[in-house]
């Protein structure tokens, strides 16, 4: 065989299997396919497996056809009592119009886009009707259900099912928290003044008070003191009575003791200036006579 057949031969096969490749294409278990001619949609192929198609004139587009995440990034909400929540949410959902989603969006990544901003425009619409109050009672169930069925409905459109969305978390923005964190440090720094002043106000009610039954009770013990000094003083005269009548000598007697105690005490350096004479010096008189 000559060099030139060779050759000739080669290109030949080079042809066909580059014919071949572009004749012959596999649709995976996971995939779906649209087959296209000069740009427009000719057939479906949703079962897998090798597949032909006109060589050079058609190409295939391919789609998953399993459940797909959407998970866009937290939007910023306001209910119908005008507060504002952070929300952040994720959708599920699956390419089921192959035809549709190649006439509508073409891309996966333009139907990612498109479904996000349908999420977010039933966000929007639905939670703008309800309160706060709402949201977190047990009526949670029903508006994401009815969130869930507005999203459905648009998706359709562009041939995708949904299977469901859901409120991940919904926060209040971070300057709403930091001004609800502020009014309650506020409210509770005002309640530990009124309680600090209350507390001011009972403490000295409660020193008032033990103040005054303190007085009561000194001036009652005063009282009582001044009343037992009485009657001990009384019987002491009475008795002071009784020993006179009895003794009025010795009476006389110990009285001048105690004149002579009261008078002189304990301290040698006492003066006096008395006539020797007076009543004041019997005894001692006495005394001297008696020696």
């Amino acid at each position: 065989m000559s060099d030139k057949l060779k050759i000739t031969l080669g290109g030949a096969v080079v042809v066909l299997l580059f014919v071949l490749l572009n004749t012959f294409y596999v649709v995976e278990q996971t995939e779906q396919a649209i087959v296209l001619q000069f740009g427009e949609p000719v057939r479906v192929i949703k079962e897998p497996g090798l597949k032909m198609k006109m060589p050079f004139i058609q190409n295939v587009v391919f789609y998953d056809n399993r459940l797909l995440n959407l998970d866009p990034p937290a939007q910023e909400v306001v209910l119908n009592d005008k507060k504002r929540l952070d929300v952040d949410s994720f959708t599920r959902y699956r390419i089921v119009d192959p035809l549709r989603f190649y006439k509508t969006v073409r891309t996966e990544m333009q139907a990612r886009s498109k479904l996000e901003e349908i999420v977010n425009s039933s966000l929007r619409k639905i939670l703008g009707r309800i309160t706060l109050q709402e949201l977190l009672s047990q009526k949670r169930t029903k508006i994401m259900s009815d969130i869930s069925d507005a999203v459905k409905i648009d998706a359709e459109q562009i041939g995708v099912s949904v299977a469901d969305v859901r409120i991940r978390r919904a926060d209040l923005p971070v300057e709403v928290l930091q001004a609800i964190n502020a009014r309650m440090k506020a409210e509770r720094e005002r309640d530990a003044k009124e309680f600090r002043a209350t507390g001011r106000q009972e403490a000295q009610r409660i020193r008032a008070t033990a103040e005054k039954e303190q007085t009561i009770i000194v001036t009652e013990a005063e009282k009582q003191a001044q009343i037992i000094r009485g009657e001990g003083d009384q019987e002491a005269i009475v008795i002071w009575n009784k020993a006179a009548n009895l003794d009025p000598q010795f009476y006389a007697f110990y009285r001048s003791l105690e004149a002579y105690k009261n008078s002189l005490g304990s301290d040698t350096n006492t003066s006096m200036v008395l006539s020797p004479n007076t009543e004041f010096f019997d005894f001692f008189k006495k005394a001297m006579r008696a020696r």
